[in-house]
């Protein structure tokens, strides 16, 4: 009788289960239900939970012109997620000896101005630089050139700009400001202590070993993107194919494309600590706290960073994070640590935003009730 009540309660704890997880699934698909379309670019979504994939979905399509749908294979630009993989390949060659934390930025770039000397690698890794934004350095486009001629601007044009200047913004250590100029610098970084091509190195040491084969650094000209999903705006009463900018081309600030499949290996990576262990992790799990102030959310809202994630928690949640915004693309990783949850949104319009979609989703799954 025992066996048989022990059976009856284990069937029902399971139905239970299978209940719940249906239930999430409705409520995550009713959040999105307005993307579902074979007309209009839109977004791929994935939530796992204790390494168990609990949602994985596509809605609309990848581009107005083939109209494919997007699905778990779409690779999208990651804008500014690409960072944490920047982090990444800087971390591993940390873990080989062949870059410390304290190293200068004229320790490797022995022609980069004085100013340089006081940048740590770490300074780059967590936005306590000082460097200027390259963006605001490099000339403007004419606006009334057609998007598919402009000019981009390559990371080695970006060291140069940043070799013109005579100082930093503030002295490297004392504030916190979001550098994409220093996550460039950090991918001309790893291509030259490594001797080796940024996108190369990314591919041997992190793409290839965690089986993320769609994974890539785009380079026009040099490699394609599989299964891509183009970026678009609005246009008056339906799109416009945005999916390049002037600033397009930089690798390690915002040049990898990648797909929910793969992100889903790169996700069990860092729960299993397959590339780092946990101590060698640790870095990019602490917080950078300058005297002058902490990090700041896009909104504006305080935070704390690491190496290539925001750090600070989510309704008392513990998590690793990160957004990406560039043209044509809103994308968003949200990690929460102690609950093992990831949610990733990926997005081809930006009349979407990502990070906040990505905590509706995570609202779903987290214990209590938003806004607790």
């Amino acid at each position: 009788m025992k066996r048989k009540a022990f059976w009856a309660s284990l069937l029902l704890a399971l139905s239970q289960f299978g209940f719940a997880a249906d239930s999430a699934q409705q409520q995550v698909n009713a959040l999105l239900a307005h993307l579902d379309s074979k007309d209009a670019p839109g977004a791929a979504v994935l939530v796992v939970k204790d390494g168990v994939v609990m949602f994985e979905r596509g809605y609309g399509v990848t581009d107005l012109r083939t109209r494919q749908a997007i699905d778990p294979h779409t690779n999208f630009r990651l804008a500014s997620v690409t960072k944490q993989f920047t982090a990444m390949a800087v971390m591993l060659l940390v873990h080989d000896g062949k870059l410390h934390y304290e190293d200068r930025v004229t320790d490797i770039f022995p022609d980069f101005p004085s100013y340089g000397r006081a940048i740590t690698i770490r300074h780059l890794l967590n936005h306590t630089s000082g460097l200027a934004d390259y963006e605001e350095l490099m000339t403007a486009p004419d606006p009334n050139t057609p998007s598919e001629n402009v000019l981009q601007i390559h990371d080695a044009a970006v060291l140069e700009l940043l070799k013109q200047q005579k100082t930093t913004n503030f002295a490297p250590g004392t504030k916190w400001a979001y550098s994409n100029s220093g996550y460039v610098v950090l991918g001309v970084i790893v291509a030259k202590v490594s001797g080796i091509p940024f996108g190369d190195f990314m591919r041997q040491h992190i793409f290839a070993p965690l089986g993320m084969n769609s994974t890539i650094a785009y380079e026009k000209g040099k490699n394609e993107v599989a299964h891509r999903a183009y970026g678009y705006s609005r246009d008056g009463k339906g799109w416009k194919e945005t999916d390049q900018s002037p600033t397009s081309a930089t690798l390690g600030d915002g040049g990898v494309y990648s797909s929910l499949d793969d992100l889903a290996k790169w996700d069990a990576a860092l729960r299993r600590h397959t590339l780092l262990s946990e101590a060698e992790m640790k870095p990019a799990l602490t917080p950078a706290n300058p005297p002058g102030g902490s990090a700041e959310e896009p909104d504006g809202s305080p935070a704390q960073y690491g190496f290539g994630w925001f750090l600070n928690p989510y309704r008392g949640h513990a998590r690793m994070w990160h957004p990406g915004e560039t043209m044509g693309f809103r994308t968003a990783v949200q990690r929460f640590i102690d609950e093992k949850l990831t949610v990733i949104v990926l997005c081809n319009r930006i009349d979407l935003e990502a990070r906040d979609i990505a905590l509706r989703i995570a609202d779903v799954y987290l214990p209590g009730k938003p806004g607790q």
